[in-house]
């Protein structure tokens, strides 16, 4: 099981720390990219990362970073970095003399955008509604153009967290407010609802990929179950042991605000062998209890930011 290579780019960010550990476990030998750090990499300069997977030589690859946060100010940083410098990464590996044996890409569910449907799978039209989601589409539509080069999937996460995330996320938001006893909390469109997965149930499914022949394939990463806002503040009002007070903030109430995100993951169980999700309350419970402070993710900025 040793001398195996894992190539994690966003290795610094939320879901790439949980994958770095997950991966050491499993007796790879990890090399993190990021814009600053260990092995810092810039994505969007082409040969700089082209040199840095040269210098890899990985056995897998999971590709997770990105500028993730959809409320990020600079619409050309969410091309630049996640069409552009996914492509300078395939570039890369594509030279390799060994090519990997499986080569993770993340997008996100965000692509769907708002149709009108009750459980969304792998045949719904893609009609993203923002410039993340759009960016990420666009670069599955490159991603596609490599399936016969190499051994690529492509999985649509949808919305997950866990401890360690970053405030500016919804969910630790929310958790922040009742760790820190605060009497109110300003929020936007209350009646969104949302796949909600725990952090640890993704880290798997992206392990459970690795460990496949799964290739050429766009798969869904989610719980399958729909989780209301007004869920998560009732589940925290009795984890903490008081009601908050919910206001909300029209400036916090996105004008292409998706109602409702649920997903199906009947593809991925079809693929891979998968435990049954974690429940949500079990999720919100660690965030509320962790001693750590919930602020491991990286900034918008960052080249390896994920989410």
């Amino acid at each position: 099981m040793g001398n195996r290579t894992a190539l994690l780019t966003g290795a610094g960010g939320f879901t790439g720390r949980y994958m770095d550990a997950a991966l050491r476990q499993r007796g790879y030998d990890v090399i993190g990219l990021e814009s600053s750090g260990q092995t810092p990499c810039d994505l969007t300069k082409a040969q700089e990362t082209v040199h840095a997977v040269q210098a890899a030589m990985p056995d897998v690859v999971v590709h997770l970073a990105a500028v993730s946060f959809v409320g990020h100010g600079n619409p050309e940083d969410f091309y630049r970095v996640n069409v552009l410098g996914t492509l300078n990464l395939l570039e890369g590996l594509a030279r390799l003399n060994r090519p990997p044996r499986r080569v993770l890409i993340a997008s996100s569910a965000n692509v769907y955008g708002t149709p009108p449907l009750e459980v969304l799978d792998e045949t719904v039209c893609p009609r993203p509604v923002n410039h993340y989601a759009n960016s990420k589409l666009a670069m599955e539509h490159m991603v596609r153009t490599w399936f016969d080069r190499l051994p690529i999937v492509i999985t649509r996460p949808f919305n997950y967290t866990g401890p360690g995330q970053a405030d500016h996320f919804l969910i630790p938001k929310i958790v922040r407010h009742f760790r820190q006893r605060s009497p109110v909390i300003e929020l936007g469109n209350l009646h969104v609802s949302r796949d909600f997965s725990d952090i640890e149930d993704v880290v798997g499914a992206y392990l459970a990929l690795l460990d496949s022949d799964v290739r050429s394939e766009i798969v869904n990463l989610c719980s399958g179950r729909g989780i209301a806002l007004l869920e998560v503040i009732q589940t925290m009002n009795q984890l903490a042991g008081y009601e908050i007070e919910v206001r909300v903030n029209p400036e916090l109430v996105r004008a292409n605000e998706v109602p409702r995100l649920v997903g199906s993951n009947a593809k991925l169980g079809s693929l891979v062998q998968m435990p049954e999700p974690r429940p949500f309350s079990e999720t919100l419970r660690r965030m509320y209890e962790a001693t750590a402070p919930l602020a491991l993710g990286c900034t918008p900025e960052d080249h390896s930011c994920n989410s």
